[in-house]
């Protein structure tokens, strides 16, 4: 029998619908961010940028949005670096304990953010680790390595080793190996995987909450307990940013390397 093809004009309705279902609340707080009432609507009476202004009235805000950039920028750093160096241990060696190890590794993946930031509040206590940007770094490693060793475990599943065999025949060390050979054929999982620690790391809010003090507090945690006492479009403002920010990003990810590049492996 003949296979019944899906309609596509039913088939570009769903995916209008889900597109819309996905975008509606982003559209929602850019477009209540410019309203001209002193609280949030939607949709906007009248449109301003004075909320935007608004905000350099607020230093606790850009504070918090220097804070929320440097962990993010740390954590992305420093994640990269171990998700890597992981990623190239775990596909290519074999080691007693390696499915118990990338278990462990993935596990934040699995754990509810509240169970990983309580736990992480009793461990720093514990050790008697204050609240800094140290700890909050530390904590979105744990939280962003396993999103690292996913996109370059995927870059390295259709990497040719005879490459790299060649340049050490000819004389090439280790490490000048994997700058020079290793590292520019899976760059793109490994840019991809610092860009979504990033995101990861600067739109943090549950762990955060955790690890907080009064004196360090991220931007997200800043926004949470505005909102508990306040109710104005300088919140949609300051979430606008942020959204913005996170777009401007996953742009850079499509257009510089393209998600199908990031995530399909290359056939052997």
């Amino acid at each position: 029998m003949k296979k019944k093809k899906f309609p596509k004009f039913l088939f570009n309705f769903v995916c209008f619908i889900v597109y819309v279902f996905l975008l509606a609340p982003i559209v929602v707080v850019l477009m209540s961010s410019l309203t001209t009432t002193e609280y949030i609507v939607f949709p906007p009476k009248g449109l301003t940028l004075k909320w935007y202004a608004e905000l350099v009235e607020h230093p606790e805000f850009m504070q918090s949005l220097v804070l929320s950039i440097i962990v993010a920028v740390g954590t992305s750093i420093i994640a990269t670096a171990i998700g890597t160096l992981a990623s190239i241990a775990v596909a290519r060696r074999q080691f007693k304990g390696k499915t118990a190890i990338v278990q462990l590794v993935g596990s934040p993946l699995l754990i509810p953010s509240v169970v990983f930031g309580v736990a992480l509040l009793q461990f720093y206590s514990w050790i008697g680790l204050a609240a800094s940007p140290l700890a909050l770094i530390i904590g979105h490693i744990i939280l962003t390595v396993p999103f690292v060793m996913r996109l370059v475990v995927a870059s390295l599943a259709g990497f040719d080793r005879s490459i790299e065999q060649a340049a050490m025949n000819l004389g090439a060390g280790q490490v000048k190996v994997f700058f020079q050979i290793t590292l520019p054929v899976i760059k793109s999982g490994v840019i991809a995987g610092a860009i979504f620690a990033f995101i990861t790391s600067f739109d943090d809010l549950t762990v955060a909450l955790f690890i907080v003090s009064t004196d360090v507090v991220t931007l997200p945690v800043r926004i949470y307990t505005y909102m508990q006492y306040q109710y104005d479009p300088i919140i949609t403002s300051v979430s606008s940013i942020m959204i913005l920010l996170t777009i401007v990003l996953m742009l850079v990810i499509e257009r510089v390397l393209g998600v199908g590049k990031v995530f399909a492996s290359k056939k052997q």
